[in-house]
């Protein structure tokens, strides 16, 4: 397991992963994947406002994508 944090990569063992993530470094296992993210990571507003928006749009597609495979026209 490793501790990443900027250019910084550790290799840690399981005891000293709370520490690490204390201080700010995220945890990754062997192939890189991340197994926790640090305490105390921001998200700048503006990309959270913009993630709230396309969730909104998303879920209006969705929802009339559904209205109209509930309700099929027929063809005279």
């Amino acid at each position: 397991m490793k501790a990443v944090k900027e250019n910084k990569v550790y290799t840690i063992t399981e005891q000293q992963r709370k520490a690490y993530v204390a201080q700010g470094f995220d945890i990754t296992d062997d192939s890189g994947r991340i197994i926790e993210y640090a305490a105390g990571k921001t998200v700048p507003f503006a990309q959270y406002a913009a993630v709230l928006e396309e969730n909104r749009r998303l879920k209006q597609q969705l929802a009339a994508g559904q209205t109209q495979s509930s309700n099929p026209k027929r063809k005279k």
